[in-house]
């Protein structure tokens, strides 16, 4: 299992200026990770922009990353580019880059490169349509300043995962001309009842992520503001989008549409499951489920599923073991989903086929691909488990991990139950956000 660099929560002080046309100005590095700050601008013109810099630079020190930051142009050539593992376009505005430094940018992300915009960056290059897709949604208007609710639609990704539900926050709201839902994954989206001047109809993202042509892209609408750079929720959600951007953090950033709750976290969208066997689970304040004592069960009784992707949520505390059963009749007993089910492991460090990713005691999962995606203990991993017919795949933060086919006559995935395990005795594992998608059937 590899370990993840912690970027903690800066607290940025006095704004520092940004480097001149001469070339970038340069923070330090302990293990070699460093970021571009690209802020030049074309039409309006930030003020908050020096606050960023500063942040980002302030971030870059806390969790060991360099940051250059620069307004020159000149800085978009393929030798200088490959020096960054992310370029953050903060409140650029206007056509900023020619025809070269474009091509070069567009190389840099098809090879495996990182972008991070952040407000102002969605002005910018209307006519290049490979900036387009990758910032995911040209800005099209704003109303005044003023508060918000923000809805964190999925809390497992870095920039995301410290924040609430809903997060109140006041800031200069974009309306954007295009919907970017279908092709990127939305991190959070406002309530446009919760303020005055929105136009995208009650689905308006706010954040999101992609992967882009072989390389990363977050975008984040918030940062107009100077206060924003000084608030640490802000900062937290910075900080994460920088981390998975630059590889530190792994997460599930394909679009997500067409699922249903079967627990939200809230105590209501627990009506539908049951406890097996001994232990339990805990709801705690931050609407996760946190399981001790076992070995039990606690299994959603309300429906069984035949075709479908499971998401779900899962951190675990530190060397602990639960895992995800599939497939299994409707039962009290936990030992009958074992016995006639099949589980998708949690436990990092037992043998391959008894391991995080792997079919439990069938098949291992691809640790090489599992090493990498996997995030450790004390953060957030997002597992997709999809059933077709007796065809089981899996997901860990948005890599293929595992790929299994039932041939027990014993057992059959075609209609079954879901659940997640209590281990035993010292074992803490959380889930939250478990969702489903019902999937139609072969040919249709």
């Amino acid at each position: 299992m590899h370990t993840t660099s912690r970027l903690t929560t800066a607290v940025v002080g006095a704004a520092l200026l940004l480097g001149c046309v001469s070339g970038p100005a340069a923070s330090h590095s302990a293990d070699g990770k460093r970021v571009l700050v690209f802020s030049k601008t074309a039409g309006f013109r930030h003020d908050s922009i020096p606050d960023g810099v500063a942040a980002v630079r302030q971030l870059g020190g806390t969790g060991g990353f360099a940051v250059d930051a620069t307004e020159d142009a000149g800085a978009f050539t393929s030798k200088n580019l490959k020096r960054y593992d992310a370029v953050v376009f903060l409140s650029t505005t206007g056509d900023v880059l020619d025809s070269v430094q474009q091509s070069a940018f567009e190389g840099y992300i098809r090879h495996g490169g990182a972008y991070v915009g952040i407000h102002a960056a969605a002005d910018t290059e209307y006519d290049w349509e490979f900036y387009g897709g990758l910032a995911g949604a040209y800005f099209q208007s704003h109303p005044a300043i003023q508060q918000a609710k923000v809805d964190v639609e999925d809390r497992a990704h870095p920039a995301t995962s410290e924040l609430a539900p809903t997060w109140e926050r006041t800031d200069e709201w974009y309306n954007y001309r295009s919907n970017p839902r279908e092709r990127a994954h939305v991190l959070a989206s406002l309530d446009e009842s919760s303020y005055t001047g929105g136009t995208m109809n009650g689905d308006h993202p706010i954040a999101w992520c992609q992967n882009y042509q072989g390389g990363r892209a977050f975008y984040t609408g918030g940062g107009h503001t100077k206060e924003s750079y000084t608030d640490p929720a802000f900062l937290a959600h910075l900080r994460g989008g920088i981390a998975w951007a630059i590889g530190d953090a792994q997460a599930d950033c394909r679009p997500e549409n067409g699922y249903r709750p079967l627990f939200d976290g809230t105590a209501e969208s627990l009506s539908g499951w049951k406890q097996a066997g001994p232990g339990s689970f805990t709801l705690d304040d931050d609407g996760s489920l946190t399981s001790s004592g076992g070995l039990g069960m606690l299994w959603y009784a309300a429906s069984p599923f035949s075709r479908y992707s499971l998401k779900l949520d899962w951190k675990t505390a530190g060397d602990d073991n639960s895992g995800v059963f599939v497939g299994f009749p409707p039962s009290d007993d936990p030992w009958s989903a074992v016995d006639n089910g099949y589980e998708v492991q949690i436990d990092a460090t037992d043998v391959p086929e008894k391991t995080t990713g792997s079919v439990y005691g069938f098949r291992s999962a691809d640790l090489k691909k599992r090493d990498r995606a996997l995030n450790p203990p004390g953060e957030w991993n997002t597992y997709e488990i999809r059933v077709e017919g007796e065809h089981l795949r899996v997901w860990l933060n948005g890599v293929k991990i595992n790929d299994f086919t039932n041939t027990d006559p014993a057992r059959s995935l075609r209609d079954g139950h879901v659940g997640i395990q209590n281990h035993g005795s010292g074992d803490e594992v959380s889930f939250r956000d478990i969702r489903i998608k019902e999937l139609p059937a072969k040919g249709k």
